[in-house]
């Protein structure tokens, strides 16, 4: 276990962070309110459909986040197989499943967990240990969310998140259990070798034309030369329908005087407040002392202007905003009660109010920037404009030429020339393509599977016809046309037999390897006597071994019950190794950071496991059925 959670640390995290926090990795709360019954529905949980387009969504975040933790090492291929696209609508089901238990049961966060959470994450936190409002609002604005968008995402997620650590909390293991496991990995075995390296026995070998005949016979596979394709292709992509595209001075002018709005900024407004809270119910004595209390205040903020928010900080029983030191953020109409509104917009920059009453009570408010409303001129305008007529235009335009291709390929099969004619795009030729992808060809638009398969079709090869237009990337069409087209054939003998000598050479030396190993290790049994072995190594689980690591592994699992014990492996391209164990033990000095380490991810396995049984009876109360088969879920995507 140790071994496998170890060398999979990396895989142990996603998968945790895939059970235990379900909305970030994917749709979020709000895609849980699509009711059932739809045509495209891929799963029902609770009666409410997860839909093709839920999927959809899913797939593309959860390869966004592969893509960043991997970096160049990511392979966007991995979630193309049918086990990964199912694996994303399970955990889709899986979360929905957890969405309905948090909404049956309504388990919420309180606004000071809330607001506690939101100031301990890093990112919006100063050198100096203050919260950034700047980087928050950037941060969210970025996100498309506001304030209250980020408030109910985060109580969401800290919900799940407390479900699932209540839940992880059951899972239990033995100290004495974790302490044996660990011994177990610890342990040390004393080794002596002997080897029996091919190269010893290679000069004994002799190989005759007729084993290297029958060898040549017997994997024919391993010098099939692939059918190969010469093609020409035609591509139409957005570079091709942007040159065929342009947008006037007269265009943007109008597009411009009709969407004056559009380019105006309004007034904005960032204010903050001291506020002394008051029931509504309060009597007249706790009125009374409410008053007072924010008579004082004001008189302090009066005094020192200037220590506003570290008085708001400091007396302020308004939670969400007092540890900003009373900073409201920016304001917008309708956000807050009317007499705050009112006095917000009343006031200059700078400017305190006189106390303001509210059904919270009594509220202090400073506004600490006022940013005048701003008109954009038609020439400060005129990019952004000419970009989304030009977008507009090309969205037409493509769906224009993109009909006209499909119908010209398949109309005029005979040639590509009457569609790079009528389309005045460019013929090009590839060569040496086979049936799958290449690659060292990259996101090429010809080395794209789909297309591939209909330029390797019986029609295309034989008739010579243009394949269909292959949709290969969004809003990027192919079609090609095979030139010359070579079959599947075998290399001749007489060109790899050399290749052929060197491999039989190596099986032949193995055995003869083989044959005098366990003759060793036969007598070597009978008689436990270490002559002829090497110097004493030691090796464990835990350490790198100073043996080939094929051997270590036989090593580590023989039986050493009685000792000595003795061991013998085949060691590919290297020949045979014969292993006496002489002595198992535990090191001198136990590694307790590394036992503890092991603990800790066994707990975690089992968490993980007590986690997803938990999530496997909520998906049973929720009556969750997935109603596609993981292939329907690829031709959906694919548009098929």
């Amino acid at each position: 276990m140790f071994e496998f959670i170890r060398t999979h640390q990396r895989l142990m995290q996603i998968l945790l962070a895939l059970l235990i926090v379900p909305s970030f990795v994917l749709v979020g709360v709000s895609s849980y309110e699509n009711r059932g019954g739809a045509d495209n529905s891929v799963a029902m949980v609770d009666g409410h459909a997860v839909t093709q387009q839920d999927w959809e969504q899913a797939q593309r975040q959860q390869i966004d986040q592969y893509r960043r933790m991997a970096g160049p090492q990511f392979d966007p291929k991995m979630f193309e197989t049918p086990e990964a696209k199912q694996a994303i609508l399970d955990n889709l089901v899986a979360e929905r499943s957890v969405n309905r238990e948090i909404a049956k049961n309504n388990m919420t966060v309180t606004d000071a967990s809330l607001q506690k959470a939101i100031l301990d994450i890093p990112t919006f936190r100063k050198p100096d240990g203050s919260f950034d409002m700047d980087t928050y609002k950037a941060v969210l604005q970025s996100q498309g969310m506001s304030p209250a968008m980020f408030d109910q995402r985060m109580r969401h997620d800290m919900a799940v998140q407390q479900l699932a650590s209540s839940v992880q909390a059951t899972a239990f293991t033995p100290r004495s259990v974790t302490a044996h496991l660990s011994d177990i990995s610890a342990q040390e075995r004393e080794v002596e070798e002997m080897a029996f390296p091919l190269s010893e026995f290679a000069a004994k070998v002799n190989v005759t034309p007729e084993m290297v005949k029958a060898y040549y016979d017997k994997h024919p596979e391993q010098f099939q030369v692939p059918e190969q394709a010469k093609a020409e292709y035609l591509v139409l992509d957005p570079s091709a329908v942007e040159s065929q595209v342009a947008v006037s001075d007269a265009e943007i002018a109008d597009a411009y005087n009709k969407n004056k709005d559009k380019f105006s900024t309004p007034e904005k407004r960032t204010a903050s407040h001291i506020l002394v809270a008051l029931k509504k119910d309060a009597s007249a004595d706790e009125q009374a002392k409410a008053k007072a209390k924010a008579d004082k205040l004001l008189a302090e903020v009066r005094k020192n202007p200037a220590d506003f928010a570290k008085i708001a900080k400091a007396n302020s029983d308004d939670p969400g905003s007092a540890e900003l030191g009373g900073d409201l953020g920016e304001v917008q109409k309708g956000l807050f009660v009317k007499p705050v509104e009112d006095a917000i917009y009343a006031l200059k920059e700078g400017q305190v109010s006189d106390l303001v009453k509210s059904e919270f009570g009594y509220h202090i408010i400073k506004v600490t920037a006022v940013k005048p409303a701003a008109q954009e001129t038609l020439e400060e305008a005129k990019p952004q404009i000419a970009a989304e007529l030009k977008k507009q235009k090309m969205s037409k335009k493509y769906s224009e030429m993109a009909e006209l291709f499909t119908n010209t390929v398949y109309e005029q099969a005979d040639s590509l020339k009457p569609a790079a004619d009528k389309l005045g795009l460019k013929i090009q030729t590839v060569d040496g393509l086979n049936r799958t992808p290449n690659p060292k060809l990259g996101t090429a638009p010809y080395n794209n599977a789909k297309f591939l398969t209909a330029l390797f079709s019986l029609d295309s090869i034989k008739n010579k016809r243009n394949t269909e237009a292959v949709e290969v990337a969004p809003s990027t069409l192919v079609s090609g046309h095979v030139i010359e087209f070579k079959p599947a054939t075998k290399r001749p003998l007489a060109e790899v037999e050399a290749d052929i000598r060197q491999r039989v050479t190596a099986d032949e030396a193995m055995l003869l390897a083989k044959q005098a190993g366990e003759a060793k290790l036969a007598a070597a049994k009978a008689s436990g006597d270490a002559t002829g072995f090497g110097a004493p190594k030691t090796v464990s689980r835990a350490k790198q071994p100073e043996i080939n690591p094929t051997a270590a592994v036989a090593v580590m699992k023989a039986d050493v019950s009685k000792l000595p014990a003795y061991v013998g492996v085949e060691l590919p391209g290297q020949g045979y190794g014969v292993y006496r164990i002489s002595k198992v033990g535990q090191p001198a000095q136990p590694d307790e950071a590394r036992r503890k380490q092991e603990a800790e991810q066994v707990n975690q396995a089992l968490a993980a496991q007590e986690m997803y049984g938990f999530i496997e009876v909520l998906k049973q109360k929720a009556k969750a059925k997935v109603t596609v088969k993981a292939a329907d879920l690829g031709a959906k995507a694919d548009g098929q």
